[in-house]
C-alpha cells in the first residue's frame, strides 16, 4: 500500500510534536487518521533512539554547603580569584577566601532583612552591591567595609543589576530598564537613555556595554547599545515565549531560551537574524532557565528540577550531567568567571562549584 500525505500534513505533524505532550499528540493523530498514527508511531520509535540525552561521564560540579537556605542571586570576584562574594534573598551577603570551596555569612550595616540582594560586581578591590526594595551599597576595599549609598526616591523602578566599570565607576539598571552610570562614586548617577521599558524578567550586559532585556510576559525582547538614546524593541521568534537571553560567545551573537525547552542564537550581528530553532531534550518537562558559554565552542544551559546540559560543539550536540539531577533544586542561573571558574546558582542555599581538573579527567 501506498501512502500519499496530504499537503502540509507531514510538517505540521512534525511541528506539533516538538511541542506537544503524547496526550495531544495522539489528539491530533486521531482527527487525521491513520497517516498521523503512522508518522507518529514511526517518530515515536526515533525518540526511543534520540529522545533521551547522552549522560555526561565526567561531572565536573561539586556541590556546595551553604550556611544559609536563602536563594543565590549572583555573584563577583576581586582582583584576587579567590575572594569572593555572594548574595541573594534575606539580605544574604556569603564571603569565600578560597575560590568558593566554603563560604562566610556576612552581615551589611541594615536595620533588617526584608531586603533581596540582586547583583553584585567588583572591579579589583572596588565593588557594588544592589538589591530589591532600592538600595545600593559600595566597598573600595574587597568588600572589608561596606557603604550605604541612598538613591533617589524618583528613580524609575528598584535595582536589577550592577557593573563596576572604573574607578568610582559604575553601570546600573533597574527592573523597568533604566540606565545609570556614576563617574563619582554613586554620589551621582546620569541616565543613559530617555525612557524606560517597563518591567523586565531579565536583563544582560555584553562586555562592551550593551543590553538585551525581556519583557515581563516574555511576548518581546528588546536590545540597547552604547550612544542610542532608547531601546530598540523586537518581535520573539516564534509564538513561545521566551525565558531568558544572553550575549554568546561575542558580543555579536545573542542566544535566547523559550518555553518548551527551545534554544537559538543570532547568525549575525543583526539582533533579528535568528537560527533554526532547536529542542536539546524532546523528553524533558522542565524549563530551560539560563545559559553560559565556558570556552567558545562549549556551553551550558541550566534548568528546573535540577537539570543540566552541556555541549561541548557550540550547540550541536548536547549531553546531560545526570550525576547532579537529583539535586533538590531548580537551577537559576550559570557563572563563568574564567574558564576554570565557575558556578551554578539554585534555590534554598544550593551552589555548584565547577572543578576544571574533573572536567580534564585529573584525580
Amino acid at each position: 500500500m501506498r501512502i500519499v500525505w496530504q499537503t502540509g500534513l507531514k510538517d505540521r505533524v512534525k511541528d506539533w510534536m516538538s511541542m506537544l505532550p503524547l496526550s495531544l499528540w495522539l489528539q491530533q493523530a486521531w482527527r487525521y487518521g491513520f497517516q498521523g498514527v503512522l508518522l507518529i508511531a514511526i517518530s515515536l520509535g526515533c525518540f526511543g533512539c534520540a529522545g533521551y540525552l547522552e549522560s555526561l561521564s565526567n561531572n565536573p560540579w561539586q556541590v556546595i554547603t551553604l550556611p544559609t537556605e536563602s536563594t543565590m542571586q549572583d555573584l563577583a570576584f576581586t582582583s584576587d580569584p579567590n575572594h569572593g562574594w555572594l548574595v541573594g534573598s534575606d539580605a544574604s551577603a556569603l564571603e569565600t577566601t578560597d575560590g568558593g570551596e566554603t563560604w562566610a555569612p556576612r552581615s551589611l550595616p541594615l536595620e533588617d532583612d526584608r531586603y533581596r540582594f540582586v547583583s553584585v560586581s567588583f572591579k579589583g578591590e572596588e565593588g557594588w552591591l544592589v538589591g530589591q526594595p532600592s538600595i545600593l551599597f559600595h566597598t573600595n576595599d574587597g568588600g572589608a567595609h561596606w557603604s550605604r549609598i541612598y538613591l533617589s526616591e524618583k528613580l524609575p523602578g528598584s535595582p536589577l543589576l550592577i557593573t563596576a566599570l572604573d574607578a568610582q565607576s559604575a553601570e546600573m539598571v533597574t527592573d523597568i530598564a533604566a540606565i545609570y552610570r556614576t563617574e563619582d562614586g554613586g554620589q551621582t548617577w546620569k541616565a543613559m537613555v530617555q525612557d524606560a521599558l517597563g518591567t523586565v524578567r531579565n536583563l544582560a550586559r555584553s562586555s562592551s556595554g550593551g543590553y538585551v532585556a525581556v519583557s515581563a510576559l516574555g511576548n518581546f525582547y528588546s536590545t540597547w547599545e552604547p550612544g542610542q538614546s532608547q531601546w530598540t524593541g523586537h518581535n520573539r521568534t516564534s509564538s513561545r515565549r521566551v525565558q531568558n537571553m544572553g550575549f554568546g560567545k561575542d558580543d555579536q551573537q545573542l542566544w535566547m531560551l523559550a518555553r518548551g525547552g527551545q534554544v537559538q542564537f543570532t547568525q549575525s550581528a543583526d539582533r533579528e537574524d535568528w537560527g533554526e530553532a532547536i529542542v536539546p531534550e524532546f523528553s524533558t518537562s522542565w524549563g530551560l532557565l539560563d545559559l553560559a558559554y565556558r570556552t567558545p565552542g562549549e556551553l551550558w544551559i541550566a534548568g528546573g528540577s535540577g537539570n543540566l546540559l552541556v555541549s561541548y560543539d557550540d550547540g550541536a550536540t548536547w549531553m546531560k550531567d545526570r550525576a547532579v539531577e537529583n539535586t533538590p533544586s531548580n537551577f537559576y542561573r550559570i557563572i563563568f568567571n574564567t574558564p576554570d571558574q565557575g558556578f551554578v546558582l539554585g534555590q534554598r542555599g544550593v551552589l555548584l562549584r565547577y572543578q576544571p581538573q574533573v572536567a580534564q579527567g585529573i584525580s
